[in-house]
């Protein structure tokens, strides 16, 4: 798995990428932009599809699903592969933003388990290639958390008062807030989502911080005793202090996938479909797998990770977990996000 440090030596491998765009690195004059999350691929993945194909890989990255949604739309940079959660998938289709994908042109489809094929956000399989999956939890601290752990109430314990992070992500923790009241997390009904805004502005005053990324760090020093996490994230934390432990509560949570997708405006297509298949053979998945720490959805690249990784309950949960109702997949919340907006704005301010 990524260690925390290696987050400034991808940084110095993607300029290397960008500047190849100007004349460093190869010839052919062939290239693919890519748009991923930040920290979502061992920069070695992109040295090495440049060294295999003479593609210049043109890299950057982004925070979260809407300010990706916000660059492409504006049509400012023209992207050819991007690496959407589902929920953003099913935004991108019904705004005829994406291609639909020739999956001759990427023949390790095939290896991608069945499983993950036939989603809700693309049931025919037309748009989206599965790249990374997981699940999101609670991430604890042993040694300040003495009682068993197995629902979304322990984050609203007032015994754990300034020792709780969630993250400053409106999506995650009205999810939180709504699986606590036994709701689906994709609710349209304005009264659940009431509740689940009282929730929340209830946990306020108990939450020490709302974190992004600087979360896991925190964590694993000790700041705190509970977090939101995602699993690849809790991969990290447990690996780096021993007293720390994951579990998806009893109430369910978010089961995602985030997919590799072709922007319809592609201008390098042929390249795109290039990466996206390198991206899926077994070596290179396993080879990201362990760098990021998140899950890869191809059986043949996990059986390449270490025996701790590819057998962790935290990171391959068995499939009764993920087939589990209460688990669920995002949606796409256009319809409702000036009410989510607005739950969101009240419990900032309430903090």
């Amino acid at each position: 798995m990524k260690k925390v440090i290696r987050k400034a030596a991808s940084l110095i491998v993607i300029g290397c990428m960008t500047m190849a765009v100007s004349g460093c690195g190869n010839s052919s004059g062939r290239q693919v932009v890519v748009y991923n999350w930040g920290d979502y691929i061992d920069p070695e993945v992109n040295k090495m599809f440049t060294q295999e194909t003479g593609i210049k890989v043109v890299y950057s990255d982004y925070a979260n699903n809407e300010e990706m949604y916000s660059k492409v739309e504006s049509g400012t940079v023209s992207y050819d592969v991007l690496f959407p959660s589902e929920y953003m998938i099913e935004k991108m289709i019904n705004k005829d933003m994406l291609a639909k994908l020739d999956l001759s042109k990427i023949p390790n489809y095939e290896k991608i388990d069945e499983r993950f094929k036939s989603l809700p956000y693309d049931p025919n399989n037309e748009y989206a290639v599965p790249y990374m999956w997981g699940t999101m939890g609670i991430v604890y601290n042993k040694t300040i958390v003495n009682e068993p752990v197995d629902s979304w109430n322990v984050m609203w314990d007032e015994k754990y008062a300034k020792q709780i992070f969630m993250y400053d992500s409106e999506r995650d923790s009205i999810m939180v807030a709504l699986k606590k009241l036994g709701y689906s997390m994709n609710t349209r009904d304005e009264k659940e989502l009431e509740e689940a805004k009282a929730e929340l502005i209830k946990q306020a005053p108990l939450v020490l911080a709302y974190v992004g990324d600087e979360g896991k760090n925190k964590m694993i020093n000790g700041e705190a005793a509970l977090m939101l996490a995602w699993a690849g994230d809790a991969m990290l934390m447990l690996s780096e202090n021993p007293d720390l432990e994951y579990v998806i509560p009893k109430e369910g949570s978010n089961y995602f996938v985030d997919s590799m997708v072709i922007p319809k405006n592609a201008a390098h297509m042929e390249e795109a479909y290039e990466y996206i298949n390198f991206l899926c053979r077994p070596d290179i998945a396993a080879k990201n797998a362990e760098y990021i720490g998140y899950s890869t959805p191809i059986s043949e690249a996990r059986e390449l990770l270490p025996e701790e990784v590819k057998n962790s309950e935290v990171a391959y949960p068995s499939e009764n977990i993920t087939s589990d109702p209460l688990m669920e997949m995002f949606n796409d919340p256009s319809d409702i996000i000036s009410v989510y907006n607005s739950i969101w704005t009240q419990v900032k301010s309430s903090s």
